[in-house]
């Protein structure tokens, strides 16, 4: 009987959500009608753009606007992209006009593609063009020619199309009154997608460039498939391909940035120009930066944009919010990611009390905008939502961790501890092999993970080549907000070498979610698990310069010091906080030949073992400097 109970139950729910999903359906078909055109540029250059307009008559509608080099599908007037079951039917609801552009020189737009385009602030003359020209254009020509309209744009995008918001925030049309980018690639040297301080990310580089990249010598409305792995593990095919050069091989010669990504293996002006962040000043629109904390793609963005921001025009009204999401995971089902669960559907109360609520203020002037925050950043560890005036908020003080020789984090200096430890160490030593790099994730995959973000690292804590220090149970909570710095005294004996460090939140070996916090279904031991909360990998030879990278001295002891991206996140009393540091982090990251070179160039034969020493004595002491939330 209970088990007829619940397939009715399953049934229920099931044509429910059904009927749900066909009358948004049915409503967007009766309500809205679609047009699509080809919008002209200055420079005599169109763009398909696509129009879901309301039907009503009775009242002006807003423009809410993406521009995206991933395609406008589904092409054709007739054929409706499918939004009901989404939050985005909140905005049809609000009878928004939806716009939809392919950039320059993508899918059915014409003109020649250029990845992150940079920002020309100075155009001389009329027919210069850049992102910010095009959004400029295009809003210019729907405000003329799309009847109904009220004269107010906003535009939004995630990741890439998160660039195009950005830059069209700097057009500053007046008609652009609200701009929402999200995970915006930002930096693809220093922080997003390609590159993490000089690092390459070749697992999300060549998976995604292999089909991104491919050549448009017309307009097309597919692109087609990329490179196909042979080898369904991610972990063995990057490491049996060897040095990075030859992935070049298998991309192929008409794949253009990739190969001009090879020519710049330093921070030169090439990669300066496509730093987003360089446009930001005397910004008009009112701007909202989204991202998460949890994102593998484009974790960097949002942080960096808003504090640019708020430094080169102060006067923006700009604000950010930063959920525990992996990429775009706000437009989705936010309750958990991974193993690790957040007690609520984030996602959605981002959606009903942030997002939708900024549009409509500024958009059509309905509701308010107050209670959205400067900063607005969800804590994982305690699952709370905490509203500040900045970020990084005012409250904070500064307490630095130190590595002890017995593999303590304490936040007393060596000295006071030095005598009490038997057999004293001066540092910490492992050996770091390019032929058997320390993995990311501890499964098997074809593709990269989101989840890995969150993960376990017991299984990095196993390695003899990832050296790892933790406090003692904390005795109260702690709560971090803003960038852990990493501040290294190491040795090599070698030339150069990559540094990864981890921020992990060690679980007491008891710990258990109670059954009714929803999760990822799967049974998985969470007693004793080793969370990452913040990861991130420097390329030793740019310690001191991104644009002029210095070898090391073998057997020299160095300073490595950097920050690590953004943390929010609250130590519960009786846990642990753990730092890991190893050298690979494979093969999300390209294994460094641990010798001084241009790794773009360097064959198999360059790579070598280095013995690296993480020192922890009064005179050269590594320590880790944490923004603590005052209480």
């Amino acid at each position: 009987m209970m088990k007829k109970m619940l397939l009715l139950l399953l049934v229920v729910g099931f044509s429910v959500a059904v009927f749900a999903q066909n009358e948004d359906s049915t409503w967007f078909l009766n309500n809205y009608y679609k047009i699509e055109r080809m919008l002209p540029m200055r420079d005599g250059v169109r763009l398909f753009t696509s129009f879901y307009i309301p039907k009503d008559t009775v009242e002006k509608h807003p423009f809410l606007m993406t521009r995206t080099p991933y395609s406008c599908a589904p092409y054709g007037e007739d054929k409706f992209v499918q939004l009901w079951g989404r939050y985005q039917m909140s905005y049809l609801k609000e009878k928004y006009i939806l716009v939809t552009q392919d950039v320059r020189g993508r899918y059915m737009s014409e003109g020649v593609f250029m990845d992150v385009r940079p920002f020309n602030k100075n155009k001389k003359i009329k027919k210069e063009v850049d992102e910010a020209s095009d959004a400029y254009d295009g809003i210019d020509w729907m405000l003329k020619n799309i009847p109904g309209n009220n004269g107010n744009v906003g535009v939004v995008g995630t990741s890439y199309p998160g660039f195009y918001a950005t830059e069209a925030a700097l057009s500053n049309h007046p008609a652009l009154k609200a701009v929402s980018p999200q995970a915006p690639v930002t930096d693809w040297f220093i922080g997003d997608d390609f590159h993490h301080n000089g690092a390459f990310f070749a697992l999300d580089g060549f998976s995604f460039y292999s089909s991104f990249g491919k050549p448009h010598p017309k307009p097309t409305k597919d692109y087609g498939a990329g490179f196909t792995t042979p080898i369904k593990d991610n972990y063995k095919f990057y490491l049996q391909t060897g040095a990075i050069k030859n992935l070049a091989a298998l991309m192929g010669d008409s794949i253009k940035f990739w190969h001009e990504m090879y020519q710049h293996p330093t921070y030169d002006a090439w990669w300066q120009a496509r730093n987003a962040r360089v446009g930001l000043y005397n910004v008009k629109p009112n701007i909202l930066w989204v991202g998460g904390l949890f994102d593998a793609e484009d974790c960097f963005g949002a942080w960096n944009c808003y504090k640019a921001t708020k430094a080169q025009s102060p006067a923006t009204n700009s604000k950010i919010v930063m959920g525990p999401w992996y990429h775009g995971q706000w437009s989705r089902e936010g309750s958990y990611l991974g193993n690790i669960r957040f007690a609520a559907n984030t996602s959605d109360w981002y959606q009903q009390n942030i997002e939708i609520p900024f549009f409509n203020f500024y958009l059509k002037g309905k509701g308010t905008a107050a209670d959205i925050s400067e900063a607005n950043i969800f804590f994982t560890g305690e699952n709370n939502w905490k509203k500040f005036g900045q970020w990084p908020p005012k409250a904070i003080d500064t307490k630095v961790l130190y590595l002890q020789a017995d593999g303590r984090l304490t936040f007393e200096q060596t000295a006071a501890t030095e005598s009490k430890v038997k057999n004293f160490a001066d540092f910490t030593e492992y050996t770091s092999d390019p032929a058997h790099p320390v993995p990311y994730t501890e499964d098997v995959h074809d593709v990269r993970t989101r989840e890995y973000m969150t993960d376990d690292q017991r299984f990095a804590s196993r390695r003899p080549d990832v050296v790892t220090f933790q406090t003692d149970q904390l005795t109260e909570e702690l709560t971090l907000a803003g960038p852990v710095i990493a501040d290294l005294m190491t040795t090599i004996s070698t030339t150069d070498a990559d540094f990864v460090v981890k921020v992990i939140d060690v679980f007491p070996d008891d710990f258990a979610y109670d059954a009714a916090i929803k999760g990822n279904d799967k049974t998985y031991p969470m007693g004793g698990y080793q969370m990452l909360v913040r990861g991130e990998i420097m390329r030793g030879k740019f310690r001191n310069s991104y644009e002029k990278p210095e070898p090391f001295i073998a057997g020299k002891i160095t300073e490595v010091k950097y920050a690590l991206p953004d943390v929010a996140h609250t130590f519960k009393k009786g846990h642990r906080l753990m730092i890991q540091v190893q050298s690979s982090w494979f093969p999300l990251a390209d294994r460094n030949p641990q010798k001084f070179t241009n790794i773009y160039t360097a064959t198999d034969n360059d790579f070598q073992k280095s013995i690296i020493r993480i020192y922890h004595n009064l005179t050269n002491q590594t320590k880790f400097i944490l923004p603590v939330l005052s209480k």
